[in-house]
């Protein structure tokens, strides 16, 4: 539960009030201690686009919300991201986990949009969400950093701040499990 405690220990730090969320497995473990520690209001929504709505709106409200979804939820998210997260200024940390990074790692592939073609997408053996992930985020205008291990979850707090300062939703793409 190391990395899910220390993730836990950032948002209570940053002053996180509501973590809005679809649950996946990916997340559980820190679902879970955020349910135990009960410091930090979970709230579960039904599609992740409903995510960046409420958290807009609890943002305006005062509050300090932070979006948990999979990366197959971001792709859903387009128009409220888009529409209410960006074009309202929401300075948003988006948690995402990140489905079928493993196989490109080992693949050694670094996706760019000028290398997403349908070859790539239907390619065995990779999951389609993780060619588009980067290449989302970027066409969206979301800057993102990743969380690869223990060691960086100070990367959290640091796009945190950078939200802030560019008045807009930043991402850090959690690459494994929570454990």
């Amino acid at each position: 539960m190391a990395q899910a405690r220390l993730i836990l220990d950032e948002l209570k730090k940053l002053g996180v009030t509501h973590v809005l969320t679809v649950p996946d497995n990916s997340s559980k473990a820190l679902l879970n201690l955020l349910w135990a520690d009960g410091g930090i209001q979970v709230v579960l929504v039904t599609r992740e686009g409903e995510a960046f709505a409420i958290a807009a709106g609890l943002w305006t409200g005062g509050k300090v919300p932070v979006v948990l979804i999979q990366n197959t939820g971001l792709l859903e998210t387009g128009d409220a991201l888009r529409g209410t997260a960006m074009r309202m200024r929401v300075p948003l940390l988006c948690l995402i986990t990140y489905r079928g990074y493993a196989k490109l790692a080992v693949r050694g592939l670094k996706v760019t949009p000028e290398t997403v073609d349908a070859e790539l997408l239907s390619k065995a053996g990779l999951d389609s969400v993780a060619v588009l992930t980067e290449p989302t985020l970027k066409a969206w205008g979301v800057p993102y950093d990743f969380l690869h291990a223990d060691a960086d979850v100070l990367r959290i707090a640091e796009a945190f701040r950078k939200a802030q300062n560019l008045e807009q939703p930043v991402a850090v793409l959690i690459t494994r499990d929570t454990t």
